[in-house]
């Protein structure tokens, strides 16, 4: 198989895309913190407010900007212009589910822009929490769907849409 992000000599290289054809890209990410139990419940009673401040509303914000700046943090990618960035976080039992679904016009995927999205969104939780417990963990960090490219992805519907 032949990698996209080396060359003939196996050094390493950002993918020409000027030839591709600007399309509507969107992608959608997810993932999991993993509350103590007594941790998640005090969250909850507190109406998820620490003393650093509102936790939820943070860790979306945090996820935006790890989001627009994701060219800077990984290596290999295109800087992209977003056009759109939404972070939503849900509680599950003891786990806050992070979803990132961004999109963008563009001629290469917003995949790792939803990725960095959702894992800034995750790490800012647990800093906001860490005061409560050093046992939360980050786990599950995922692409639920990608659209836009050479091939649809749906992971939540049943996989590769044509």
């Amino acid at each position: 198989m032949k990698l996209s992000h080396v060359d003939d000599s196996q050094q390493p290289r950002m993918v020409d895309v000027g030839a591709k054809p600007v399309t509507h890209r969107t992608a959608q990410a997810r993932a999991r913190v993993t509350f103590p139990a007594d941790v998640a419940d005090a969250l909850h009673a507190a109406g998820y407010v620490t003393p650093k401040g509102a936790v939820f509303s943070v860790a979306q914000i945090a996820g935006v900007m790890g989001a627009k700046v994701t060219s800077q943090l990984i290596p290999l990618c295109h800087p992209l212009s977003l056009d759109k960035c939404d972070i939503a976080i849900d509680m599950d039992g003891c786990d806050a589910l992070i979803v990132c679904t961004v999109s963008c016009r563009g001629s290469t995927g917003v995949e790792m822009e939803a990725l960095t999205g959702a894992s800034i969104a995750a790490l800012t939780i647990y800093d906001m929490c860490k005061a409560m417990s050093h046992d939360i963990v980050i786990g599950e960090i995922r692409l639920l769907k990608k659209t836009g490219g050479k091939h649809d992805i749906d992971h939540v519907g049943g996989g590769a849409v044509a």
